[in-house]
């Protein structure tokens, strides 16, 4: 049974949250913050998607290149991306270069601009926060029922790389669900 770990300074933090040095700032200051905008949405739904498969220090550690290469995660830039996009993308080094994985970020700017009320107010709507609180990472679920709906929705919408594992790390990402264990010191940190 895997519960907090205390770290070097004190804190009981998620054990992931300490399996890396750049997992300790993520787990600290991001995972789990609510993100309500349609841009900070938008980008975490297409790194988690990039994510399939790869590690997620993999991501976390390319992540500035994705911003500079996807125009900041904006979705209207990104919508605007074409076939020259495309190939200036499978070129570059900065990012995971897979071409579903691009074409999805693009299909998914173009779905999240007609979206009535926006990204954010969609992928809110399956906020989660009376979620039962994880005491061990074997507590903490894959997907959820609220997931399962969450990317049937999205598909719905024309949204791809969107399954049920993906739109709930989505979720446990942006804040919907709290998924830091019991004893972790950002466990109810943004509620």
């Amino acid at each position: 049974m895997s519960t907090a770990i205390l770290g070097a300074d004190g804190l009981a933090r998620c054990p992931w949250g300490l399996s890396a040095p750049d997992y300790v700032a993520y787990h600290d200051e991001e995972w789990g913050r609510p993100v309500t905008d349609d841009q900070g949405l938008y980008e975490r739904l297409c790194l988690e998607a990039f994510q399939s498969g790869l590690s997620w220090l993999t991501i976390l550690r390319k992540r500035e290149g994705f911003r500079a290469a996807f125009s900041g995660f904006d979705m209207a830039k990104v919508a605007a991306y074409g076939p020259d996009d495309v190939a200036r993308l499978l070129a570059d080094v900065a990012i995971v270069r897979n071409r579903a994985k691009i074409e999805a970020a693009i299909a998914n700017a173009r779905a999240g601009l007609e979206l009535a009320g926006g990204l954010a107010a969609t992928v809110w709507r399956f906020a989660d926060p009376d979620a039962p609180a994880p005491k061990s990472t074997e507590d903490v679920p894959a997907t959820t029922a609220g997931s399962k709906a969450l990317a049937k929705e999205l598909k719905k919408n024309g949204f791809r790389f969107v399954g049920p594992t993906t739109a709930y790390a989505l979720m446990q990402a942006c804040g919907l669900v709290d998924d830091h264990l019991v004893d972790c010191h950002r466990r109810g940190a943004y509620r």
